[in-house]
């Protein structure tokens, strides 16, 4: 199957000779069957795979038949007058895939609004809704290798398609069997026939305005931003100029920037894996640390989506917080001075995913706010914004995820690291003039709370036989595990694929609420629990692990023990 599709492409008309000779110079086997025996995946994030030729990979022609699919998809929902915007970051093919996907959406009658330079994943939510847009598009990879890219849409609320949208799209991709069907408009043509429009600069000042109004101590940030010390990398990424412009007009005069991490480059040349969640990425914030002694270390990921911390320790050692312990202060911070000024909604709700931390329960409960449970991945989030808007039952005040991603607002859909760098650096100027570092306030919340500790690992399995293992793992873990795990009892299973809640003490069921995903949890008897799912966007399975301690060490015991049992479980599945 896999050598047909390579010899399609070889003969056919639409694959320039360059293209072509590229794939005859593939000697290895595996390499022509890894990049030709499945279409790259169209799921609920779009696109996201290796830059290449082939159907398994992100090139021009995958870019094309994806965007011809999504322009029947709008145009049968739609009929006329349709206006998609699209936003690129700073990666490799980025431009000429914001291109591609612009040229085709205009040679199908739709109009668009494209960025002129790199933006941030955010900005692209933001101008969907600003322009009145049916739809969005943005070519990034977020935080992978320098080798990936990826596509992603959005629907007219500005937040990513979810499921039913994302298969009705799927649908019509399938659909296109041959290259001829892919429609292709010049740019000159499309631009002369005032299809294709550049977002003009006012759309970014308006982002900026509204973020800055997500400030909740005004008056004391004006009068103290200059007393705080910043470090900020924007990792090559699309983050340098909004973050920085909005700190600056904020009133945050001493932020300084890795001046080697500064410059847009989808190489990365200092960040091979350019991820705040690793902290290898910030070994040349911490030199610069060692002269500026700053009050925080932040940076951003290359589509500025995702915001990682650094902090010091009681020891004077910096730590790189995880995604929950961010969220938490946050989650604390934001309710803490909303009911300070008498601005905390009654019917407010804060949103998280199914694999993030229930400390965050923990505080809603305190402040007497409820909290939303959704599925892995951000979209779910911007999802309930506009089902609590639509029914008017409950009021956003601020969602996260454990990977990096927080929200605050509502006009943007998506996680958004310029909001999220404003918040932080408020936060940690609140705690600094109260004579305590962020790591003392979490420490204090930890005290209140309970120590949670969390913890991802993530097994890497690629190509075809990686797929097959990971579907034996999940289906090991449905139908043959055990009631106990080390010594203590497992106390509910949640299938997230068949939508059932299993009560395993008091042996009752419970339709989940939620769409359907292949995740498993499993809750223990002493409050630990993990999760298992297959990665999105990545050739991987990730086990998220949680366990509560008495102490930051008890935690941590607590969690070595854990992590071997439930590591076993998955090493030996093999049913």
């Amino acid at each position: 199957m896999y050598r047909e599709k390579y010899e399609y492409w070889l003969n056919s008309p639409y694959i320039d000779e360059s293209e072509k000779l590229e794939l005859k110079d593939i000697t290895d086997e595996k390499e022509i069957e890894d990049r030709f025996y499945k279409d790259l995946e169209f799921g609920t994030g779009g696109l996201r795979g290796v830059i290449g030729l082939g159907t398994n990979r992100m090139n021009i022609h995958t870019v094309g038949k994806a965007t011809e699919g999504l322009s029947k998809y709008l145009v049968k929902k739609y009929k006329k007058g349709i206006s998609v915007a699209i936003a690129y970051d700073c990666r490799i093919m980025s431009k000429e895939f914001a291109q591609t996907a612009a040229c085709n959406l205009c040679a199908n009658g739709i109009t668009v609004n494209l960025f002129k330079t790199l933006h941030p994943t955010p900005m692209l939510s933001y101008a969907v809704r600003k322009l009145e847009c049916k739809a969005g598009i943005v070519i990034t990879a977020s935080h992978n290798p320098k080798q990936y890219n990826g596509y992603k849409v959005y629907g007219e609320d500005g937040g990513q398609i979810t499921d039913i949208s994302a298969n009705e799209i799927l649908s019509n991709i399938e659909s296109i069997q041959d290259f001829s069907e892919i429609k292709h408009m010049s740019v000159e043509e499309a631009e002369n026939k005032k299809l294709l429009h550049i977002i003009e600069e006012k759309i970014d000042t308006s982002y900026i305005e509204k973020v800055k109004n997500l400030v909740i101590r005004k008056e004391f940030v004006h009068y103290h931003a200059k007393e705080l010390k910043v470090i900020y990398t924007p990792l090559h990424g699309t983050g340098n100029i909004p973050v920085r412009r909005t700190l600056k007009e904020l009133g945050y005069e001493n932020v300084f920037v890795v001046k080697e991490q500064e410059k847009p480059d989808g190489n990365f040349p200092t960040a091979a894996y350019p991820n705040p969640e690793d902290p290898k990425v910030f070994h040349l914030a911490l030199n610069m640390a060692k002269n500026i002694k700053p009050d925080i270390i932040f940076g951003t990921d290359p589509d500025c989506d995702r915001l990682g911390v650094v902090v010091k320790d009681v020891q004077g050692e910096y730590k790189v917080l995880t995604g929950n312990q961010v969220g938490v202060l946050l989650t604390h911070y934001i309710l803490m001075s909303l009911k300070e000024f008498n601005r905390l909604p009654e019917n407010g709700e804060i949103v998280k995913t199914i694999v993030t931390t229930e400390m965050a329960a923990e505080v809603a409960e305190d402040y007497k706010i409820g909290v939303t449970d959704v599925l892995t991945g951000f979209k779910y989030i911007g999802e309930k914004i506009k089902e609590f808007e639509e029914k008017g039952d409950k009021k956003f005040i601020f969602g996260f995820e454990e990977s990096y991603g927080y929200l605050s607002g509502d006009f943007v859909r998506d996680k958004d690291a310029v909001i999220a760098s404003t918040l932080v650096c408020e936060m940690t100027l609140y705690y600094k003039m109260k004579g305590k570092s962020l790591y003392e306030a979490l420490m204090d919340l930890y005290k209140k709370y309970g120590f949670y500790r969390e913890k991802l690992i993530s097994i890497e399995l690629e190509g075809k036989k990686g797929h097959e293992e990971i579907e034996t793992i999940l289906h090991c873990l449905r139908h043959s595990m055990k009631r106990t795990l080390g010594n203590v009892k497992i106390i509910k299973k949640l299938d997230y694929k068949l939508g059932v809640e299993k009560d395993l003490v008091n042996i009752r069921e419970k339709i989940i609420k939620l769409p359907k995903s292949n995740v498993l949890k499993f809750i223990m008897e002493d409050k630990s629990g993990f999760v298992v799912r297959p990665s999105g966007t990545e050739p991987k399975i990730k086990i998220y692990l949680s366990v509560i301690g008495s102490s930051l060490k008890d935690s941590q015991d607590k969690m070595e023990s854990f992590k071997k049992n439930v590591m076993d479980i998955i090493r030996n599945a093999n049913c």
